[in-house]
């Protein structure tokens, strides 16, 4: 390889070597004999205080080493998270503060204003949020509103669009017409129709009977039902499918529901106005009955041929397993479209029951992780009645 004019290999050397030191935090035993000065120091000490090995330094590492030291005080907190933004990008910043969450357990300081407004918001942010709304002071219950707020908005300028375009053209193709204008054939489906009258001395074929699109009316075209398991790890999922039900309100041409579970149910449809209400309206935590949630949904079901039902959940059950799987079961068989997910996030799929995926499979209900960039996809699939595009596992 033939290095370029101006490029210096020594430097190439030491910018590895720095990156190393901060990934490693310093010590005879990360081997990279760097030292720190100026803004790495500072960066140096902000990942120290999250990712140290404890207050007291081990033996052989010098005062500058790394040591745990954000400790329990909110103003120390707080001046850590405006360090973390000066020096690193939101995306890790997100990161960071959530691994501070997990690994010292800062989620009690979240429930000071000043603290709100010093965190970088995320999905994963609202959702610790949620978790802790019955303990949180009146004093903090307006900035927390404010912060939620922030992310529904960013993610409905986000994914609102894309939804709407993508469920319009499908709920259009739904509505099949035997009559179709010119423009609205579906030529495809007319030319299968009509084979048997192809004439091969004119190398064509005779459209006998004509398959379009119908245009869907301002009436309600098709009920879409949102079930969303609100225990503790599917956080994420609840946020995602709450501004999802919100766009989908919003179509006159469907029909929407959304119903959040524990061991409880919750009907929030008349909240989906306001995706914010709807989330203050979960309560993360918590077990898991997810045949008495689908109960509660099949219940509601006017039109089962017109009515996709979308299940949102790890599958733990905790309650009568055989009865879920019968209700999915005669679900399916009235004519409901039933989607099955594990989670509706970016993270992928969480822990889940697999033997329960495995069955919901086997009645044709195959469950997997959604992304929220997958989801109009898969809502269009059902709606039109046809196959899932379901990620690759692998």
């Amino acid at each position: 390889m033939t290095v370029g004019e101006g490029y210096d290999v020594t430097d190439a050397v030491q910018e590895r070597l720095r990156r190393w030191r901060l990934v490693l935090g310093g010590g005879p035993a990360d081997g990279t004999g760097c030292a720190l000065s100026g803004r790495d120091t500072a960066m140096d000490a902000a990942l120290a205080a999250l990712y140290g090995e404890g207050d007291k330094p081990p033996t052989g590492r010098t005062g500058r080493d790394r040591s745990a030291g954000l400790g329990g005080s909110a103003p120390s907190v707080a001046r850590w998270l405006g360090d973390i933004r000066t020096y690193f990008p939101s995306s890790v910043v997100q990161v960071m503060q959530r691994d501070a969450i997990d690994r010292l357990g800062l989620a009690t300081l979240l429930l000071e204003p000043e603290m709100l407004e010093a965190v970088e918001a995320d999905v994963h942010l609202v959702g610790t949020l949620l978790s802790l709304n019955k303990a949180m002071p009146e004093t903090t219950k307006e900035t927390a509103r404010a912060v939620v707020r922030k992310v529904v908005e960013d993610l409905e300028k986000r994914l609102a669009t894309r939804t709407r375009a993508t469920l319009t053209g499908a709920l259009d193709r739904s509505a099949r017409v035997s009559r179709p204008r010119h423009h609205d054939i579906d030529w495809n489906r007319t030319i299968a129709a009509n084979l048997k009258n192809y004439l091969p001395e004119y190398r064509t074929v005779v459209p006998e009977r004509l398959i379009g699109y119908g245009r869907a009316s301002q009436s309600v075209k098709k009920e879409v039902v949102l079930c969303v398991d609100q225990s503790g790890s599917m956080a994420a999922s609840v946020v995602y499918a709450s501004v999802f039900g919100a766009v989908l309100a919003s179509m006159r041409s469907v029909s929407t529901r959304l119903v959040v579970f524990d061991t409880a149910v919750v009907d929030l449809t008349d909240q989906l106005d306001d995706p914010v209400d709807v989330l203050f309206g979960t309560q993360l935590g918590g077990g898991t009955d997810i045949n008495r949630a689908l109960a509660y949904c099949q219940s509601r079901i006017t039109r089962p041929a017109e009515t996709v039902v979308v299940l949102i959940s790890d599958l733990y059950e905790g309650g009568i397993r055989d009865e879920m799987l019968k209700r999915v079961a005669a679900m399916k068989a009235s004519g409901v479209q039933f989607v099955t997910l594990l989670a509706l996030s970016d993270e992928g799929a969480p822990a889940y029951d697999r033997e329960h995926a495995v069955a919901l499979a086997a009645l044709g209900a195959p469950a997997f992780a959604c992304t929220p960039d997958l989801f109009p996809e898969v809502m269009a699939a059902a709606i039109e009645k046809r196959p899932l595009p379901i990620p690759d596992a692998g």
